[in-house]
């Protein structure tokens, strides 16, 4: 059976949607119930969510939006539904999320990858030439997102990452097999740089590190306060407790001239450039704002003294 069904035993989620269940009809109900709960984007979520139901694009369910949906088609895009009203993040509830125009394996143990986080990668880019031979490290590296990403766009590096957690670390080990840059990745656990003795030197370092302060976290959004791993965000000392610790720990593993680049929170970047223009060996400190003008990446270049 198609289209017509009294949904017998489900909650009233298709109340207010006409009696054929349709791609126009529930893409409607769906954009308008997530408005009313105050999810940010309720019409690309509906749309994620039925395409992914259906095994379609989003282009595709435009195509042929009056198409009546089978009733276990319907009971999937209720189970997903009923899901994003928890405001369980959408990429959770796919498993993926794109980052850099690919597409990545994520859940519960790590965080959602975030366009912000791109402007990290444009500056590594930048630092690195397409022939780089480089040997790179990805430090709190979840998902693997850049860490990944760089051993993609740069086929010529080597690229070690490592994350206090083994389900993280699982997940981008995923990531890099999925998207055929494993051989030339390694995969450390442990707390930041305390599982790489003897690694190294590293022309580039990446690091996206927590960097919530714990009184703020409760003010954000459901989908992250709620749902991702507390341990990749939250930081001691008002949320700098890890530029410390790697302003300390990083000239161990860096090579002359080589650099650091940090995502740092809104209205960090002013503290972790001065916190390490005073740390021996780093000097040259810049800014680089994401797509949004907030200043998001810290880069520092090390050179040694003595």
């Amino acid at each position: 059976m198609t289209g017509r069904r009294c949904l017998v035993g489900l909650p009233p989620l298709f109340a207010a949607v006409a009696e054929t269940w349709t791609n126009r009809t529930l893409l409607a109900w769906a954009q308008a119930d997530f408005a009313k709960r105050g999810v940010d984007s309720p019409r690309l979520d509906a749309e994620l969510l039925l395409a992914e139901v259906l095994g379609l694009s989003r282009v595709q369910l435009y195509l042929d939006l009056d198409r009546p949906l089978a009733g276990e088609e319907l009971e999937g895009f209720r189970e997903m539904v009923a899901r994003r009203r928890r405001r369980e993040p959408v990429a959770y509830i796919l498993g993926r999320r794109g980052f850099y125009g690919r597409d990545f394996h994520v859940g519960p143990a790590v965080l959602v990858p975030r366009p912000d986080t791109e402007a990290l990668i444009e500056r590594a880019l930048r630092l690195l030439d397409e022939q780089s031979e480089a040997q790179l490290l990805d430090l709190c590296t979840g998902s693997g997102a850049l860490g990944v990403t760089l051993a993609a766009e740069r086929p010529g590096c080597r690229v070690d990452v490592a994350d206090l957690s083994a389900e993280a670390l699982a997940m981008a080990r995923l990531n890099a097999e999925a998207l055929g840059v494993a051989a030339r990745m390694r995969f450390f656990e442990g707390d930041l740089c305390a599982p790489l003795e003897g690694q190294g030197p590293y022309e580039l370092v990446v690091v996206n590190p927590p960097y919530i302060p714990a009184e703020e976290l409760g003010s954000l959004m459901p989908e992250v306060s709620e749902y991702e791993p507390r341990v990749a965000l939250e930081a001691a000392e008002g949320g700098l407790a890890f530029y410390r610790r790697l302003a300390l720990e990083l000239p161990g593993f860096l090579s002359p001239g080589g650099h650091v680049l940090m995502e740092v929170g809104q209205g960090q970047a002013g503290w972790v450039m001065a916190h390490f223009e005073s740390t021996l060996g780093f000097s040259e400190l810049a800014c680089h704002r994401d797509f949004g003008g907030v200043e998001r990446v810290v880069e520092a270049t090390y050179h040694p003294q003595g």
